[in-house]
């Protein structure tokens, strides 16, 4: 898989751009605020629909514009693709694959796979649960899109569920139809529960060997599921059944405060570094290599599933690790297509140039300098 091409127009400081990419590294570099992470999260929105660093698109329209456009063109088990997506300000985003419109933004899910790395992924381990479990969202989603659509159909349930506890505040009759939300709220939560569990079992596998290259066979790095519902067995009927006695014996705290109180929304993940908790204990430099190891083993994950290596895009991140970390993710860029966003090439320069583009952005232009 690779990207052959982008244009934006209008897109954040970019009023119109054409850019062709080569196969292997593609360093956009330039001093800070010029535009260079705006590319790489205009490939994120093409694979995921939406940006990494906000949810709303009218913050992505160019200053005084009303609308944006995208059209990514790739190429996926040797046949080629595009992706366009365009976007008028209290408009409704419109998608193209292949010139054919998406209704749903679970279809988009899997076209075009990503990894992203950047500098605020080095702090998902301190952070709270929501970061944690949108870091492993963003990868499953991609593997699985009906798990994108659970995930969305959850929240419409939980919202409406949360919204009836607010009556029965009001009202307590209303408490009989409760149960109608439970069993909805318990079905789809159970499916994402269980592609969690599996998930984070398969991941191990990489992470485990991905770290012990990294750490050279000193230690043992594994990530755990922590579920708010708690279950035993990991098959539908149990984890359905667990979940509904979980909202039972929530309710009282929830006739208190109107809110749901346990669920898939209060997932967790907790990463283990020789069986001791990281995100209790873990020092900066343990933190920055469990999660190298981590978005390796997504790569993997990816590769293993799709037969090919997905984009990896790589924002600021290379300052952010130590000599030992560089070089371990710069052999691992072979073979896969990376874009890379610095304001110092001198770590790329011993690279063959036959490897490598590199772009120089300043103020929204873009020049190739090799």
């Amino acid at each position: 898989m690779n990207i052959e091409s982008l244009r934006l127009v209008d897109y954040r400081n970019y009023k119109e751009i054409d850019i062709s990419f080569c196969k292997d590294l593609n360093i956009i570099y330039g001093e800070n605020a010029q535009g260079k992470t705006n590319i790489l999260e205009s490939i994120f929105l093409c694979a995921s629909g939406r940006s990494h660093r906000t949810s709303k698109d009218s913050e992505l329209i160019r200053f005084d514009k009303k609308s944006y456009y995208i059209k990514l063109k790739y190429e996926k088990q040797n046949r080629s693709s595009q992706i366009e997506i365009m976007y008028e300000a209290d408009q409704k985003k419109k998608i193209k694959v292949n010139e054919i419109p998406i209704k749903k933004l679970g279809n988009l899910m899997g076209n075009l796979n990503v990894i992203i790395f950047s500098p605020e992924d080095l702090l998902v381990i301190k952070e709270g649960p929501s970061g944690r479990r949108r870091f492993i969202d963003i990868t499953i989603s991609q593997l699985r899109p009906a798990y994108f659509y659970d995930l969305q159909q959850y929240s419409k349930i939980l919202a409406q569920r949360n919204t009836l506890l607010k009556e029965i505040q009001k009202k307590r009759s209303l408490t009989d139809t409760l149960d109608i939300w439970n069993c909805k709220l318990a079905n789809t939560g159970a499916r994402i529960m269980k592609v969690r569990h599996e998930f984070i079992a398969r991941l191990n596998k990489f992470v485990e060997i991905n770290h012990d290259r990294l750490a050279g066979g000193k230690e043992k790095l594994c990530i755990k599921y922590v579920p708010a519902v708690k279950t035993s067995l990991y098959e539908i009927y149990d984890i359905e059944k667990s979940f509904k006695n979980e909202l039972e014996r929530s309710l009282a705290r929830e006739m208190i405060k109107p809110t749901t109180a346990t669920g898939i929304q209060r997932d967790d993940y907790d990463i283990f570094l020789n069986d001791v908790s990281l995100k209790q204990f873990g020092s900066q430099g343990q933190q920055r290599t469990a999660i190298l190891s981590v978005k390796m083993a997504e790569m993997d994950i990816l590769r293993e599933e799709t037969g090919e290596f997905p984009i990896l895009l790589l924002d600021d991140v290379m300052s952010e690790l130590d000599d030992i970390r560089q070089q371990y993710l710069i052999k691992n860029m072979e073979n896969v297509q990376t874009f890379i966003t610095c304001t110092n090439i001198d770590l790329f320069k011993k690279i063959d140039d036959r490897r490598k583009i590199m772009y120089n952005i300043n103020a929204g232009n873009v020049v190739i300098e090799n």
